[in-house]
């Protein structure tokens, strides 16, 4: 079994390359299930039009980050009970949605996909995130998944790294996301877990982190607001990046993980 995830897909330039690159590379690769980050789909949030041209790009469920909520579009789509959607599960309780899902696939195969938040460098305020992965793995105990999938998006490497060992042979994978840069560490782990520290994005190549380059470079040299930087997307030819898992169809357990970066 296959598993693409798609790294921060960015603004119109992301969701371009990846309506462009993703149905070839379903069928090349023979690709079970897509999986891809969605907080940024509008440059800084997401609107459920574009979640809806992803999925009929050939993305299958889309998690998310701290950037979700930027706008308020997407709230209706989060709170279906079907939504294709995920939230990081550690929000306080009371936050719309779920961040975590158990999907059936046409293989028989049942696959938990879990959604975190870091909380080192961030400024809002989250649960913990180790104890609310094994909650969630307690929770889903009697459902027996045979895959667990984790998009851990976080700031620090460390804390991302430490996760993974953390989660190192519950979870079939652990992926980071949110600083759009990919990092040369895409490993199997000491007891199983497919790893990688941050798969990178999908948006502007000429860019800093898919923001306009001279906009942020302005930001650093003046020390400005954040608020400078809102509406600042780039338009350029885009990068694409995304890492590819290969599964045991009859161990579950990752046989390998494969950085795309086109």
């Amino acid at each position: 079994m296959k598993i693409l995830f798609i790294g921060d897909i960015d603004a119109l330039s992301g969701r371009q390359a990846v309506a462009k690159l993703l149905p070839q590379m379903k069928g090349d690769r023979q690709i079970d299930l897509v999986i891809a980050n969605a907080e940024n789909l509008d440059g800084l949030g997401a609107r459920e039009v574009h979640i809806r041209q992803m999925q009929e790009a050939g993305v299958d469920i889309f998690t998310s980050g701290n950037h979700i909520w930027d706008d308020p579009d997407i709230t209706p789509l989060i709170q279906k009970e079907d939504s294709p959607l995920l939230r990081p599960a550690n929000y306080s309780v009371g936050t719309p949605g779920t961040g975590a899902r158990l999907l059936s696939l046409s293989n028989s195969k049942k696959v938990l996909v879990i959604n975190l938040m870091g909380r080192v460098f961030i400024p809002q305020s989250f649960d913990h995130p180790f104890f609310k992965f094994d909650e969630i793995m307690e929770q889903f105990k009697g459902e027996e998944p045979d895959i667990v999938f984790v998009d851990f998006h976080a700031e620090a490497t460390s804390e991302k790294r430490a996760f993974g060992f953390y989660a190192d042979g519950r979870a079939t994978a652990v992926v980071g996301t949110h600083t759009h840069v990919p990092t040369a560490d895409a490993q199997i782990l000491p007891k199983g877990t497919a790893y990688i520290t941050d798969v990178g994005m999908v948006g502007a190549k000429d860019s800093v982190l898919g923001l306009e380059k001279e906009a942020v470079i302005e930001f650093f040299k003046k020390e400005a607001s954040v608020k400078t930087l809102v509406g600042k997307m780039s338009p350029n030819e885009a990068e694409f990046s995304a890492v590819l898992i290969d599964i045991d169809d009859a161990t579950d357990q990752a046989k390998s993980i494969e950085l795309i970066c086109q």
